[in-house]
């Protein structure tokens, strides 16, 4: 009788509830309760939509899709280094180090550049600039999508469909075939060719100058999976911002591609990617606007069963 009582508003609100407590709570609990990563992903990426349903459209509300995407993003980017001696068992570190020195024709095209330009021990403004770039990275594409939001609210889904569908799909490779950075490379002695300097991580050694003690807790809460460089996140996620920018306008677009450029220089110079990484986040980046169209269809008819679902719970 209580079962046949209760309205279907009250069921669909009350299973949507579940899920975003879940959605939030199983990438905090995953190590304690030893949950499995596809069940973590899984529980995670029903956040956003459990959100939709309860809440009503609005900025805010957009808001918080996005957070709770990069919310299961993060979580899906950390698990394989919850285990950072199972990673390192499967990390491949060689193969990319033989693909650029076919670019640079012998030598890594990160070795050149630091050896022609660098001096050890000491920034130059450029220099300086280069490592800015890529900690501003972690703003360009969220900034992206705000600006979206914010000034152009009619291009808002698309390009927040586009930018953190590159977010994801990237995760395939972090967890198909994990590859280890440059500076990882070094630290195996696969950059070791007699001559100095070696190849330097010049981030890491700005930072510890600019931040000082404030680097090494600062790292540690950004570098969650260090074994994750194949395909470049950092470039593909920055390119699809340029392209979102560009289409939004010249101006926009004019710096979105400045910054995308700068960035792609920057994470080669500065020791963080190889060159076959930024190619490889480049495909994904134009992989991705080329297949949206065949896949728009079916994430129309998703988004349509979203919102019969919000329009039920508010009855």
């Amino acid at each position: 009788m209580l079962a046949a009582a209760v309205r279907p508003s009250t069921a669909i609100r009350a299973a949507a509830v579940t899920a975003l407590a879940a959605g939030v709570a199983a990438p905090l609990l995953r190590r304690r309760l030893k949950l499995p990563p596809p069940v973590v992903t899984a529980t995670a990426a029903t956040a956003p939509v459990a959100l939709c349903v309860l809440v009503p459209r609005s900025r805010a509300r957009d808001v918080g899709t996005c957070v709770l995407q990069m919310w299961a993003y993060v979580a899906t980017y950390e698990m394989p280094n919850d285990d950072p001696e199972a990673l390192e068992r499967r990390v491949r570190v060689a193969y990319p180090v033989r693909v650029d020195r076919w670019i640079g024709r012998g030598k890594t095209p990160t070795l050149r550049l630091q050896r022609r330009l660098g001096r050890p021990g000491h920034f130059r403004r450029w220099e300086k600039a280069l490592v800015w770039s890529h900690w501003l990275w972690f703003l360009f594409p969220h900034g992206t999508v705000l600006y979206m939001l914010l000034r152009r609210r009619e291009r808002f889904a698309r390009t927040a469909a586009h930018i953190y569908a590159t977010f994801d799909l990237g995760l395939i490779g972090y967890w198909a075939v994990p590859t280890a950075p440059p500076w990882y490379a070094a630290k195996a002695g696969l950059m070791d060719d007699g001559l100095t300097p070696e190849l330097r991580r010049m981030m890491v050694e700005y930072g510890e100058q600019f931040w000082g003690s404030g680097w090494q807790p600062l790292y540690g809460f950004l570098g969650g999976n260090p074994l994750a460089a194949m395909p470049s996140l950092h470039f593909a996620t920055s390119v699809m911002a340029a392209h979102m920018l560009a289409d939004s306008g010249p101006v926009a677009g004019a710096l979105g591609w400045s910054y995308a450029g700068t960035l792609g220089v920057a994470l080669v110079y500065l020791g963080e990617h190889y060159v076959v990484d930024l190619a490889a986040g480049l495909a994904l980046a134009e992989g991705i606007r080329a297949g949206a169209p065949a896949v728009a269809p079916a994430f129309r008819r998703i988004s349509r069963a979203v919102q019969a679902l919000e329009a039920r719970a508010s009855v």
